[in-house]
């Protein structure tokens, strides 16, 4: 890891009797993009506002740069701010609004010019300069919104849910160009989102929130693949969470509807107790896979086409698994009814905590 640039310091915020973040503890690192993602409600946007100053801590410090800003203006902290809302003046032109913070900060007209023109290359929209908000499109109005933040050069980036108003198409092109900027300026970035697919895609690390609370930080990677909860497991990524019995915790075996698999992962429990285990679809096959796979008996329950990939939903015994396979012409997917054996590694079988289902 390189160094810590902000410091969200055990912050709790409450309003009122209320307490909607609750202390939360983060160092992000110089140039670093983090994702803030969770349901409505979860905390993000708060923290976030927060950081920016539009909100203040009721207990708990926030750094920049090694300096404590808990108490200063938002306009004190270097900070850029990008809204769900675009949030342009549509009486100013585009070159207008990009240049609105340095005019405020007292900048000189040659260097206003010079910067407006750099952003507006950065953002690929060069010749739109003496246009009105009204006439560009959603996602063009975003990415001025962002040169606009940018402009000023500021030490933070902050984005609450920059995408969340624009069609998915859009979303997923500007989401890579987004990111590509960030990299290419090399500033600390903080974004807020409730779209894994965005998180996943864009972060270096991702905060997961709930109820006020972080569940879990980690990269895109450790978050899908070794979730530490069962909120994480069941809130990023398509997941089966099913019931079973710990047969004996030392050795990693259980009972899945009697039938008996292994986990590759230490967990803990008494025999006979019921806990919760997660599958990733991707991770489970039809066949009877390599010498160490788990295998079930199973019947195929539903058979769903999704273009590149096709959706197997099997069931054992009264628990239905989900597994995915990839749509090849050479290789007719399952029919349902049919009497099926489906194998899994034991190091993608998630043992979770919290009480099982089912």
């Amino acid at each position: 890891m390189g160094e810590t640039f902000l410091t969200i310091d055990n912050v709790t915020k409450s309003f009122g009797a209320t307490t909607v973040v609750r202390n939360v503890d983060i160092a992000i690192d110089k140039g670093e993009f983090v994702s803030f993602l969770g349901p409505s409600g979860c905390g993000k946007t708060t923290t976030l506002r927060m950081v920016a100053g539009f909100e203040g801590p009721t207990t708990g410090r926030i750094l920049i740069d090694g300096k404590d800003v808990t108490n200063l203006k938002p306009n004190q902290r270097s900070i850029g701010m990008v809204f769900q809302s675009y949030a342009l003046f549509p009486n100013m032109t585009v070159a207008q609004n990009i240049a609105f913070g340095l005019k405020v900060a007292g900048a000189s007209t040659d260097a206003i010019t010079a910067r407006v023109e750099e952003m507006l290359g950065i953002i690929k929209l060069p010749e739109h300069g003496g246009r009105y908000p009204f006439q560009l499109s959603g996602g063009q109005q975003q990415r001025v919104a962002l040169a606009r933040a940018l402009a000023v050069k500021p030490s933070v980036l902050l984005l609450d849910e920059p995408l969340s108003a624009l069609d998915a198409k859009i979303r997923i092109s500007l989401r890579a160009e987004i990111r590509a900027i960030q990299r290419e300026l090399g500033i600390t970035t903080i974004y807020v989102t409730h779209d894994q697919e965005e998180a996943l895609s864009m972060s270096d690390r991702i905060v997961v929130m709930n109820e006020g609370r972080v569940e879990q930080i980690g990269t895109p990677l450790d978050i899908y693949n070794k979730p530490s909860s069962r909120f994480v497991a069941s809130f990023v990524g398509t997941l089966t969470v099913l019931p079973a019995k710990i047969v004996n915790a030392s050795k990693g075996t259980l009972s899945l509807d009697g039938q008996s698999i292994h986990a590759g992962k230490k967990f803990t429990g008494a025999p006979g107790k019921t806990v919760s285990v997660a599958l990733r679809p991707e991770a489970i096959a039809i066949g009877k896979g390599g010498a160490n796979a788990n295998r079930l008996d199973a019947k195929v329950a539903s058979v769903n086409f999704l273009g590149s990939i096709v959706r197997v939903k099997v069931r054992t015994g009264a628990q239905d698994i989900s597994l995915d396979m990839f749509n090849q012409s050479t290789t007719a997917p399952p029919k349902v009814g049919e009497k099926v054996t489906v194998n899994f590694n034991p190091d993608d079988l998630v043992v979770l905590d919290g009480p099982a289902e089912g």
